[in-house]
């Protein structure tokens, strides 16, 4: 027969028993909520990434002030685009809608900056004559100008042509309005790395002897780390650039993961480097890995102003 005390030793240690089987029944549910909360999150994080975060274009209207401008270009308004990917998350009914938003601001000045097609992307003839019918509905008073980008191939430079843009393959046009003082526009192309000697074919109207030194000066490129180069012979008032994505995938403002070649040093919006404004486009559609975050697709609309 048990003493009492023999049977307040049991007792005590069903209750630690008890206690403890309910401490882990505890720690049980809150590991499995936990599990669950990050589930959720790491889904929604995806998805917004994926079907979010890459939708919804914003338009970035800027004013460019500068007293180099002709008189004649002051209030004229640009539209800077880059990076369509079309194929990628960018498809004919996008593009339907990307040229209205563009022509509801009756722009001057259209300018694409490389990155038509997704390099993935294996477009067939009919839906190529289809996006010529769109882009060509883009309409600009004083003209539309592109450059090619990384993975733009030889077909890409039709498709422009035929859209009524004029591709600045390394080389420069003067752009009038109004009257007889231009400004001028220079596109450079993706292949500057090895072929060195295209910068200075760019820029052959500075080698001109009646040339205006002081003109004002847009440039054009596909990846921005080139300006560097440029703005330490050459004078240049706006840079427009695109290939980085703003980094795509942002945690911070100034900490992104995906930098692209060509792009490292300059992957944000806006730079100023001297007399130099450099404008990053974060582009429209999304290549691989197809996510965005704090990178959203935008245009950039521009308006020039003398003061």
């Amino acid at each position: 027969m048990s003493t009492r005390e023999e049977k307040n030793r049991e007792i005590q240690e069903k209750i630690e028993k008890d206690e403890l089987k309910e401490k882990r029944k505890k720690i049980t549910i809150i590991f499995f909520k936990a599990i669950f909360i990050i589930v959720v999150l790491f889904s929604s994080f995806l998805l917004y990434t994926k079907y979010i975060s890459t939708n919804g274009i914003i338009i970035k209207e800027k004013r460019i002030v500068n007293n180099r401008l002709p008189k004649s270009f002051h209030g004229v308004k640009i539209i800077h685009f880059s990076d369509l990917h079309y194929g990628s998350t960018i498809y004919l009914e996008d593009i339907k809608n990307i040229v209205k938003k563009i022509n509801a601001r009756r722009p001057d000045l259209i300018l694409f900056t490389g990155d038509l097609v997704d390099k993935q992307y294996k477009m067939e003839a009919d839906e190529s004559e289809k996006l010529i019918a769109e882009i060509n509905k883009l309409s600009a008073t004083l003209g539309k100008y592109a450059v090619l980008g990384d993975n733009d191939q030889d077909h890409i430079h039709t498709i422009l042509k035929q859209s009524s843009f004029t591709v600045l393959d390394n080389s420069s046009e003067l752009i009038y309005n109004k009257d007889n003082t231009p400004i001028l526009l220079t596109g450079i192309s993706p292949n500057w790395k090895t072929e060195n000697q295209n910068v200075e074919k760019a820029f052959s109207y500075f080698q001109e002897e009646n040339c205006n030194k002081e003109i004002y000066h847009i440039l054009i490129m596909h990846e921005a780390d080139i300006i560097d180069h440029i703005i330490k012979t050459y004078s240049v008032d706006l840079a427009l650039a695109g290939n980085s994505l703003n980094g795509q995938i942002c945690i911070s403002k100034d900490l992104c993961l995906i930098k692209k070649e060509g792009s490292e040093n300059y992957f944000k919006e806006y730079y100023s480097l001297g007399q130099t404004k450099l404008f990053v486009s974060s582009g429209i559609g999304t290549p691989d890995p197809y996510f965005r975050f704090m990178a959203r697709p935008s245009i950039h609309f521009f308006r020039l102003a003398t003061k």
